[in-house]
């Protein structure tokens, strides 16, 4: 019989910095509490919340810290009994990587609420880009929008994770998708995942939007940030939605906001920032099943080891990246 290990690998931020701040270290491996569960992590995706963090633009981070909002993995332990050892599951959100150590380790500890289980035959590589990716671009459908089959999307940074994520469902929902990219390199990507209309995006697209759909998309879900945002707005058609998810310009503030003089008339702005809570197991386990039998697609972009955290940060930072980054463990 193999003993249990009692330390683990992990990626350190000792404090706000480079790519070179992450560093590899030994550590104990938690003892989860009651409520908690203990994850042997073989795969997490690489996100802009963690880029905030290590660049100090987070607010409520305590150092030395292990980042990481999400991971996947197999309960190692579970004090409480609300999971079986060796029970596949996806962890995230709920102040991981940040009042808490999360995912850039092999294994993490976390609340029992931030875990949702699943039974997948994938790699860990491809599982480990989903979770928070899928949450966010299904609760930016979902609760931001109210997104209805037969309506139009316009995705603004469309090559994101989250962007191509949400072209995916939404196309499975029977909608017409608009989607953005800085980079014309890029747009044989959007239109391979199904993207009816890829959009070069100047800074101003609203009038080439409004002619394509007659008057303006239906919704929109706003990816880059304020910068981009009160375009995104004049794209949107009289009573149409706009959905405030991403900030991949690192701005998420408008200053000296005046509603009646921001908002075109009639539109409708929300926002979304989600939890684990608001992907139920089944819609994880039926979009897992639907890649598995090669009816969606997972858009991942590189693959890296915990050895190559420094060079998996400079990459995420560099914008290079059509969909998603994944650490292996």
């Amino acid at each position: 019989m193999t003993e249990a290990p009692e330390t683990m690998r992990a990626a350190v931020l000792d404090a706000p910095g480079p790519p070179e701040a992450l560093h590899l270290r030994t550590l104990p491996i938690p003892t989860p509490q009651r409520g908690q569960v203990l994850i042997r992590v073989r795969a997490f995706g690489l996100n802009r919340s963690e880029l905030h963090t290590r660049l100090g633009l987070a607010k409520g981070v305590t150092f030395p810290r292990v980042l990481g909002i999400e991971a996947v993995g197999e309960v190692a332990a579970c004090p409480g009994g609300e999971f079986e050892t060796g029970q596949q599951v996806a962890a995230m959100m709920g102040d991981m990587g940040r009042t808490y150590n999360g995912g850039y380790a092999e294994y993490t500890c976390v609340p029992v609420a931030q875990v949702i289980p699943f039974s997948s035959d994938l790699d860990w590589a491809t599982l480990g880009a989903v979770p928070e990716m899928l949450q966010t671009a299904y609760g930016s459908l979902t609760v931001g929008l109210d997104a209805r089959r037969g309506q139009s999307i316009l995705i603004r940074g469309g090559t994101s994770s989250v962007g191509m994520a949400t072209a995916i469902l939404a196309e499975q929902r029977g909608m017409t998708v608009l989607s953005t990219t800085r980079n014309p390199a890029k747009a044989a990507a959007l239109t391979a995942i199904g993207v009816d209309h890829v959009l070069l995006d100047t800074g101003e697209i609203a009038k080439q939007v409004r002619e394509l759909t007659d008057g303006g998309v239906d919704t929109a879900l706003e990816l880059v940030g304020t910068p981009t945002l009160p375009d995104t707005l004049r794209a949107t058609r009289f009573h149409g939605v706009v959905c405030f998810t991403g900030m991949l310009s690192n701005q998420w503030t408008v200053e000296n906001f005046y509603p009646i003089g921001y908002l075109p008339r009639g539109v409708r702005l929300a926002a979304y920032g989600g939890d684990a809570g608001d992907l139920p197991a089944e819609v994880l386990q039926s979009f897992l099943d639907t890649v598995a039998s090669g009816t969606a697609q997972v858009p991942l972009h590189r693959v890296f080891t915990l050895d190559q955290i420094q060079e998996a940060h400079a990459y995420l930072e560099s914008d290079r990246a059509t969909g998603k980054l994944v650490v292996t463990t």
